[in-house]
């Protein structure tokens, strides 16, 4: 089928060609999670799936982890100036680092070409695909150690690997660089459990494979010419949409001038202006008078700021049009260097990724003035076993890794929703069930932290309550923000609660800390916002999520509407299963 030979592209074909493009990264997604077999893909999601240009733009994808699709573009091309001339068929290329387009270094990359033309030896797309692994080494299980100064210290560093090389799997090459190369720094160990790694990356490898397949039966039914064409219109599509929006932003605000501040509980600012061209319906986005790098983790790559922008642009889109690299054109996006949204190569920053980000898409929103803040973090909480022990010897382990919801902030005609992923994760939490069956933990309570969002005329959402006890001796890190800056919220609204991190420690007399004769059989200790411990057996961990921030000043109408709201909530089911048969019933 040929393209319209009007001026501009038939609008039926730029809405099919979207839908086929999206499709290709659903179909890539439920292959990735459909043969993962870590609680991390297969269980919360934490994976994305995305369709790239031949010049390593993002066409398309399904909706995954925001912070992940933005920044994806930067590592395809990033391989595409190291490898760009040697590629063939049957390649895959792995990566992680954050200065060649990752995010952290539990997010592993796979890129695989897409060849085609004439004599099948062009690169005419690339599919790629991101997921979160559990562990990856460094110095704590679970890899995400909320104590780490340098990168080093977070595991296994891959700037490029040719991880799958003419259809052949490099199984040596791939535990020299993640078990034997994290090893050598000093205090840290090798990933602790290789199986699963290795084992969700050939599910990566086998979804990349999934998106040439119907790739090429797009190209086979319209023709690779019209099939490129409608790539470009699709991304100018999307490129149009964003300069309306900033137009139509300086109408609303009155203003072409926008400005807003920010801050990490450690008070490092993150500063943004942002100068509107309503002519050409473009924008600079100045970072200036953001703080300088950080000595601990939540330094943040420019590829993961971008991620945060590209996503507030696309989330003020009232259209429903893919995300793509369309978004980011009429931008300038400035980053002071030296600054922790611009961070030297050995910066450690696997918080940056989870928590800065939050505080960056907070900052945007906050200058666009289009919604209270959210809870802005993560809550990362990780434990396992393994790694080096106190002679040095390597261990073999496991490590568990998952986020937890929150307050979403209220808006100028909607109330927050309460513990909810937000922004940029949309992970979900794993299953009770599969928790309790593969670890040694037992959840004692998981609900809707009451009263922790932000009071106004549209409310904002509550944060959640997860306390879980160990049953056995277990080392345990939380990596969270927003432990002493309120979510703010917007014109006259509340701000949301701080988060807490309380250990419920059983008082032990090996410890000191039991006292004969005493009724006290348990401590409650505040560990802050980060922090890493050793859990004896039947001690908990009680984590109190954020709620967000309100929208305007509370009146007698908002509060009813509110009450209402919570009085008769929406039901629907939810859970692997629900999804799963959501998902095959739309396939």
């Amino acid at each position: 089928m040929a393209p319209s030979k009007s001026k501009g592209p038939d609008p039926i074909l730029l809405t099919l060609f979207a839908n086929r493009f999206m499709s290709v990264a659903e179909a890539m997604g439920r292959s990735l999670q459909q043969t993962s077999i870590s609680t991390n893909i297969k269980e919360r999601l934490d994976f994305s799936c995305a369709l790239f240009a031949p010049d390593g733009d993002l066409v398309a994808n399904a909706p995954f982890i925001p912070i992940h699709l933005g920044s994806m573009s930067f590592a395809v091309k990033y391989q595409m100036k190291l490898h760009a001339k040697t590629l063939k068929e049957g390649d895959v290329l792995m990566t992680n680092s954050p200065h060649a387009g990752g995010s952290h270094l539990p997010d592993i990359t796979l890129i695989t070409p897409v060849f085609g033309g004439a004599d099948n030896k062009e690169i005419i797309f690339f599919t790629a695909s991101r997921g979160h692994h559990a562990d990856i080494g460094g110095i704590l299980p679970g890899s995400m150690p909320p104590t780490s100064v340098n990168i080093f210290e977070e595991g296994a560093h891959i700037e490029s690997f040719k991880i799958v090389d003419g259809g052949i799997f490099d199984q040596k090459g791939l535990h020299q660089r993640m078990i034997d190369e994290p090893a050598k720094y000093p205090g840290s160990s090798g990933c602790r459990n290789i199986r699963d790694v290795e084992s969700d990356l050939k599910a990566q490898v086998a979804a990349n494979h999934k998106g040439i397949q119907l790739i090429h039966a797009i190209v086979s039914d319209y023709g690779l010419e019209t099939v490129q064409e409608y790539m470009y219109h699709i991304r100018n599509n999307a490129e149009q949409s964003v300069r309306s929006l900033l137009r139509d932003v300086v109408k609303r605000l009155g203003t072409n001038v926008l400005s807003a501040v920010d801050y990490l509980d450690d008070g490092s600012p993150i500063q943004l202006k942002v100068d509107i061209d309503e002519e050409t319906g473009s924008a600079i986005l100045d970072f200036s008078g953001t703080g300088c790098e950080v000595r601990g983790n939540l330094n943040s790559p420019i590829s993961v700021v971008h991620s945060a922008v590209i996503y507030c642009m696309r989330s003020m889109l009232d259209l429903d049009i893919p995300l793509n690299a369309g978004c980011l054109v009429p931008l300038d996006i400035r980053i002071p260097p030296h600054s922790l949204l611009s961070p030297s190569k050995t910066a450690a920053v696997c918080g940056g990724n989870v928590l800065t980000s939050q505080r960056i898409v907070d900052v945007v929103l906050k200058a666009f003035h289009a919604a209270a803040a959210s809870q802005g973090c993560t809550n990362n909480l990780t434990f396992g076993a393994g790694g080096k022990d106190s002679s040095g010897k390597a261990v073999k382990g496991w490590g568990y890794y998952e986020t937890i919801a929150g307050g979403s902030g209220a808006g100028p005609s909607w109330h927050g929703t309460s513990g909810v992923h937000t922004h940029i994760t949309n992970t979900r939490i794993g299953d009770v069930e599969i928790l309790e069956r593969r670890y040694p933990v037992l959840l004692k309570q998981f609900g809707i932290r009451e009263g922790s969002g932000g009071k106004g005329k549209w409310n904002g959402g509550d944060g959640v309550v997860r306390d879980i006890e160990f049953l056995e001796p277990i080392q345990v890190s939380i990596l969270s923000e927003r432990r002493t800056r309120q979510p703010y919220g917007m014109e006259g609204g509340e701000p949301g609660d701080f988060g807490r991190n309380t250990w419920v420690k059983r008082l032990r007399e090996e410890d000191g800390d039991l006292v004969s004769g005493s009724d006290q059989t348990h401590r409650e200790i505040n560990i802050g916002g980060k922090g890493t411990i050793w859990m004896g057996k039947g001690d908990r961990l009680k984590i109190e999520t954020p709620g967000a921030g309100a929208w305007g000043l509370a009146d007698k109408e908002g509060i009813q509407e509110n009450t209402e709201r919570k009085l008769r909530p929406e039901w629907e089911p939810r859970g692997s299963f629900a999804d799963r048969a959501a998902s095959q019933a739309s396939f």
